[in-house]
């Protein structure tokens, strides 16, 4: 090995192995020459090694000695050296191992069995198709997208393999609707994942009671007995799967404040439309073009937004109640602890209740922004 193949593989970093050639190749693969010591534009950087140390089984790791065959020689990808694409070369041996008589390929220290990217490579995909489009990463580093999604899939399962899997304690499920052009029987996927990570755990078509099920039924009894939250929106059928479930009993079920307020907003804009819209063609006017108003928060409203909500309320004293009572839910779902949003809920829970018995209102109104 030469001084200069020598640093290469000091450069490479591939521990038992040798570069014991090294050139460039254009385009087509073929060879080109450095013009006044620098490579040309475009070109490959193709490294040839060569084993250093005995040959390991790929399937049980052993050291052996014995070739069952010798294969040809084959490319595997690796990363770029300064901004020219590597590619490694090597003539692979199939073994033939005592310790497990298996007779595969042996194992190489740069790539995995069936694959023709380096490790670090695929890894440097995966990490570049987390913040970018597929199609980008394909782009820029020449190469078909599915070789792409296949390289990061190769990854994510070896990092997998490689952790110690987090303990699952709190869930979280929803759905996602798949688009009006989908071919398949279901519109809607039910994605289950873990709050704690935010990793995606579980996915199965539908949306319905038993679409989560399935995922409980993968569950043993000590998975579901360290479970102690589930998060979801509002849709009825998730929490009757958690709730028929015997093993999880004893899990809460949380909505999330987004779901909430979306149907607190929606029962404010029902209320609108039977106060104006049938009761005349008076009120129909005034309360035209009104449904965001009355559903933006209070404090994201201008003076004049807040200018028109008074006019509105003046007209229907139902309504602003309805309105102070959302605006106190707002406030009560941003409590520091637990205590403070319990009692704030159990205000909200109390004026609901008045409104829906027409019982007085509290004579204490300072809470009403508008006041």
């Amino acid at each position: 090995m030469s001084q200069r193949t020598k640093i290469l593989a000091e450069i490479w970093g591939i521990r038992g192995w040798k570069i014991v050639d090294d050139w460039y190749e254009d385009e087509q693969s073929r060879r080109v020459r450095a013009i006044e010591g620098l490579a040309p534009a475009g070109s490959k950087v193709v490294l040839r090694v060569e084993r250093s140390w005995s040959s390991r089984c790929a399937c049980c790791g052993a050291i052996t000695d014995r070739i069952h065959e010798q294969l040809d020689e084959r490319r595997w990808r690796d990363l770029a050296w300064a901004e020219h694409t590597a590619e490694i070369l090597y003539a692979p041996v199939r073994v033939a191992c005592r310790r497990c008589g298996s007779t595969g390929v042996e194992a190489l220290g740069w790539a995995d069995p069936k694959q023709r990217m380096s490790r670090r490579f695929q890894h440097t995909l995966a990490l570049e198709a987390a913040s970018m489009p597929v199609q980008h990463v394909a782009a820029k580093h020449g190469l078909d997208w599915g070789a792409v999604r296949r390289a990061e899939q190769h990854a994510l399962e070896r990092w997998d393999r490689s952790r110690v899997p987090p303990p699952l304690r709190q869930i979280g499920i929803d759905e996602k609707y798949l688009g009006r052009r989908n071919k398949l029987v279901d519109d809607y996927v039910t994605i289950v994942s873990n709050l704690e990570t935010g990793e995606p755990l579980w996915m199965g078509y539908g949306r319905g009671e038993a679409t989560v099920a399935k995922w409980l039924a993968t569950q043993s009894p000590e998975q579901k007995a360290a479970l102690t939250l589930a998060v979801m929106d509002l849709h009825a059928p998730f929490a009757a799967a958690i709730r028929n479930d015997p093993a999880m009993k004893h899990v809460v079920i949380a909505h999330d404040p987004l779901h909430v307020m979306k149907r607190a907003t929606e029962a404010i804009d029902d209320l609108r439309r039977e106060t104006f819209f049938r009761a005349g063609g008076e009120l129909r006017r005034i309360g035209r073009g009104t449904r965001w108003l009355v559903m933006r928060a209070w404090e994201k409203c201008s003076e004049s937004d807040r200018a028109r909500l008074r006019e509105l309320f003046s007209y229907n004293r139902l309504l602003a109640r309805a309105y102070q009572i959302v605006e106190e839910l707002r406030e009560a779902l941003r409590a520091p602890d637990g205590a403070a949003m319990s009692q704030g809920l159990d205000r909200i829970l109390r004026q609901a209740y008045s409104i829906s018995r027409d019982g007085p209102w509290p004579d204490d109104q300072s809470g009403a922004p508008w006041g």
